[in-house]
């Protein structure tokens, strides 16, 4: 059966992605948001939308990441035996488990969430030769790399920052900074909205080229109805957004005041931006957490709850082979009904 042309399934997996990029804004709306409701610089309904647009605005400034979704996680030859099914399977995976976290309200992460689903999918049937090992490793080192860099850019700016404003009085320091951390909101938006959305740019350009038949070699480009419909859709979720993941972002890691949470944003949004053009797949969360965690630990060491950032560093750990195993598991389900193509 078709529905517009593509096949059911291309058009339900389609359908899915957009969902997941909703699930994704509203999963990491946190990430955008925590600094400036936990500084009172916005109310919370006020701080949404101002994300939800600059995470729409994030779309136009590159496709990198979403290239390497579409052609540097699963070998593409044997994509192509399998078809969307393979792709349905692993949305769905990333879903379910971006869902049961966003339930306990653990920051984890949606960008890992999806790469373990075509991991777990590819791999049920191949094994470990269906993995790009060069897009692969890339994306599983910067677990490591992307929130240390995230920490270190945020102690940075806090040392440099505090340096600069030590003869004002703290008060008046704060009253610049809440200004100013609408535009560092705005920044960390706009890079979230550039990495999250290409994923599912990558995910609807792989399903649109199965169907419609291209070779596994086709250049690999983005389509601008895809680009529009990803960047509304995680604008979307972003609006609705995720309260539980909040409370835990924006005062649970650590207290933050104005320039506290404008260093914080900042060293984030760099490393973003950085990695979105080199199109490194990386985890909005686990940036925005390691610069937390360094804005922090500029007041002391004992200012940031070292037990909480170990339960979040698991959860980021078991996200990749959780995602995996359910959408392995399920496309399993598929070839075992026959339901591929």
């Amino acid at each position: 059966m078709e529905v517009l042309g593509l096949p059911a399934l291309a058009v339900a997996t389609i359908v899915l992605t957009l969902g997941f990029e909703f699930v994704n804004g509203f999963h990491d709306s946190a990430n955008s948001i925590a600094t400036i409701v936990a500084t009172k610089v916005l109310t919370p309904v006020k701080a949404v939308a101002w994300a939800a647009t600059f995470n729409f605005l994030g779309i136009f400034i590159s496709d990198t990441v979403a290239k390497t979704i579409g052609r540097g996680i699963i070998d593409q030859d044997m994509l192509w035996d399998y078809g969307v099914s393979l792709i349905f399977c692993a949305v769905v995976g990333a879903i379910i488990w971006d869902l049961i976290t966003w339930w306990w309200g653990i920051p984890t992460s949606s960008s890992h969430a999806l790469i373990g689903g075509l991991i777990g999918a590819g791999c049920a049937v191949w094994g470990l030769e269906a993995i790009v090992w060069s897009g692969t490793l890339k994306t599983i080192a910067f677990i490591v790399i992307s929130p240390l860099t995230g920490m270190v850019a945020g102690f940075v700016l806090m040392v440099l920052v505090m340096r600069l404003v030590r003869h004002y009085a703290r008060g008046t320091v704060n009253k610049w900074f809440r200004k100013l951390q609408l535009v560092s909101s705005g920044f960390f938006s706009i890079t979230h909205g550039t990495n999250d959305a290409q994923k599912g740019m990558g995910i609807i350009m792989m399903v649109l080229f199965l169907s419609e038949g291209a070779s596994p070699e086709a250049e690999f480009t983005v389509y601008t109805w895809v680009m529009i419909a990803c960047g509304l859709s995680i604008a979307l979720g972003t609006f609705f957004g995720g309260w539980r993941i909040v409370k835990t972002m924006a005062s649970r890691i650590t207290k933050l005041e104005p320039y506290q949470g404008f260093c914080a944003e900042t060293g984030g949004a760099g490393v973003l931006l950085v990695t979105a053009i080199l199109g490194i797949p990386v985890s909005t969360t686990h940036t925005i957490s390691g610069s937390i965690m360094g804005v922090g630990a500029t007041k002391r060491l004992s200012a940031v709850r070292w037990g909480l950032g170990r339960k979040i560093v698991i959860a980021w750990t078991v996200t990749i082979l959780a995602s995996a195993t359910i959408s392995g598991l399920l496309f399993l389900a598929f070839v075992h009904m026959g339901w591929t193509g």
